[in-house]
């Protein structure tokens, strides 16, 4: 286990965190994780007012011989004690001579509890109390504001709360510097408003650690959406540019507007051949936050381009460290190698008209024999062996009447034959996918575990894709052909090598998005939630194992 590096002065909100839920305070502070809620958006409008520095100077020195015509109204003042270890930005004091008092805003209504306050609130006020009295000022108590209410609840600050307020300040520091995060509440009130509750996954390892409190996949609480506001924005058009106009992203081509969409709801934007952003575009995309994805004209993705870099150094550490042991990382490829031949099997026996027994049998006997495989090279073989069962099989589940449909076998840089063009460019869209999915959580995407480092190659984001290849690229890949969404006229044929027309690529991404958005029942957690989901919770799940929350990395199956 590696420590992690402590700050020197422990945020008062961080405090107010760790009262409330040890593991919300180390996922904001130590690994940087925030997500915003309805809660956390109107909790910022709330405090629009004192969130402002008022005067040239915030808050003045103590004077002990100031009149009463002396009171002072400082808002947003930052204050720190190095012998306390603590700093704190205070929504307002209100001074006269060398008393203060602290005031903090509260979006909401005043809670029904004795003193009408409850321990996260107290406690945090009570560090600004301390830090006052640091830098000279009397503090006899403070208030709490709420905004909901319009009411001033007065907190006494008496030796009890005093001294719970600096034991908390150890306990704190304390966790922060251990290298490991807080166990999840057990069936906590408090998670499903939790804005960080999709990150946290709380019923879902307390679940996978064998609690008492949650023993069956009925008992897991989906607490996050089932499907993602924000989806891609893909721009093919060649010589469109990218702008931003307010909140929106426009889309032009020679001069005219052919598409917008409001920044709030874009997850990612992926751009083919020459597609240009303007800078503008640009660093609004990389302050949100917002992953941009290069592809080739043809659809090979080249690159990522991203903001500063997620927060979460201790994951990178633990993946990085992860991927250059290789027991470890031979137990992980493992379990992804497992996951995808039971995933192709489960197609096969889906899609075949006449599933055959052999080679589902084969697959089961090469998914048993992954699962002890004691080397990578071997690892390597029977994943081979089995790609060669299923796609030997795969022409079978094509039922399109179109002899241009047929496959034989699958081949690839380039693909010669319609239906591996739209596998191979389904296995790019895939990877882009996963590749946003590693970004979000914290993870290096180009540091993997079974597909080994190279130039250029999201190694990460190729591991994570392989569980879904089956039944997300090669599921869309049927729909596709079987309904007859695409048409020869979709693809073009040069040199022996086949390729999607820009019409072809529209359709193909239009079915790949319809299958990230599809509902299904999770076979661990017994909730419904898309794919695209579920590729996030997969990560969050390998980054719990990485961590040392979780012995065993879960892959994703559907059966």
């Amino acid at each position: 286990m590696t420590t992690t590096a402590v700050p020197e002065l422990v945020p008062a909100r961080m405090l107010n965190e760790f009262a409330y839920c040890p593991r919300l305070c180390y996922l904001e502070w130590v690994q940087g994780e925030f997500a915003h809620s309805a809660d956390t958006i109107d909790g910022r409008f709330q405090h629009r007012r004192v969130d402002r520095p008022t005067g040239s100077l915030a808050l003045p020195a103590p004077d002990d011989d100031a009149g009463d015509t002396d009171e002072i109204h400082a808002r947003s003042v930052t204050i720190s004690d190095d012998t306390l270890g603590a700093i704190a930005r205070i929504d307002l004091v209100e001074a006269d001579g060398k008393y203060a008092t602290p005031v903090d805003y509260k979006r909401g209504a005043v809670p029904d509890v004795p003193g009408n306050a409850y321990e996260p609130e107290r406690v945090q006020l009570c560090v600004q109390r301390l830090l006052l009295r640091a830098s000279g000022y009397e503090c006899r108590q403070g208030v709490l504001y709420f905004v909901a209410s319009r009411r001033r609840v007065t907190v006494e600050f008496d030796d009890d709360l005093v001294q719970r307020t600096k034991s908390l300040l150890d306990e704190t520091r304390a966790m922060a510097g251990s290298g490991r995060i807080p166990a999840p509440l057990e069936d906590s009130p408090k998670c499903p408003r939790c804005s960080l509750v999709g990150i946290c996954l709380p019923d879902e390892v307390t679940f996978l650690k064998g609690s008492r409190y949650v023993t069956r996949p009925d008992d897991v609480r989906r607490m996050a959406p089932a499907r993602d506001d924000a989806l891609p924005l893909y721009v093919q058009t060649q010589g469109a540019v990218v702008g931003k106009s307010g909140d929106e992203l426009t889309v032009k081509s020679k001069g005219e507007v052919i598409a917008k969409a409001r920044l709030l709801d874009v997850s990612s934007v992926s751009l083919f051949g020459n597609v240009q952003v303007t800078a503008q575009a640009m660093r609004e995309l990389l302050a949100r936050g917002i992953p941009v994805c290069h592809f080739s004209y043809g659809g090979w993705l080249n690159g990522i381009t991203a903001g500063m870099t997620h927060k979460n150094v201790e994951l990178r550490i633990r993946q990085f460290q992860a991927a250059g042991d290789a027991v470890r990382s031979l137990k992980i490829a493992r379990d992804i190698t497992v996951a995808k031949i039971r995933n192709s099997r489960v197609m096969l026996r889906r899609n075949h008209p006449a599933a055959p027994a052999p080679a589902i049998s084969e697959l089961e006997r090469l998914a048993a024999n992954a699962a002890r495989a004691d080397g990578m090279p071997t690892l390597l073989g029977i994943e081979g062996a089995a790609a060669r069962v299923y796609f030997s099989n795969f022409g079978a589940m094509v039922k399109s009447d179109n002899a241009a449909f047929d496959f034989v076998t699958r081949n690839r840089r380039p693909p010669k034959d319609p239906v591996n063009a739209v596998l191979s460019f389904l296995y790019s869209m895939l990877a882009r996918q996963t590749a946003v999915s590693a970004l979000a959580v914290g993870f290096d995407p180009y540091m993997g575990f079974y597909h080994q480092p190279k130039y250029g190659r999201p190694a990460l984001a190729l591991d994570l894709a392989e569980e879904f290849r089956p039944i997300v690229a090669d599921s869309a890949a049927l729909t596709l052909l079987n309904n007859g969404e695409l048409k020869e006229r979709d693809f073009i044929h040069r040199s022996g090598a086949v390729a999607l027309t820009s019409d072809g690529r529209r359709t193909v991404i239009r079915a790949f998005e319809r299958r990230l958005d599809t509902l299904i029942r999770h076979p661990l957690f017994s909730y419904s939630v898309s794919y695209r989901r579920i590729m996030e919770i997969q990560a969050r799940l390998l980054g719990r194992n990485l961590l040392g929350e979780l012995s065993d990395y879960p892959a994703f199956t559907t059966r």
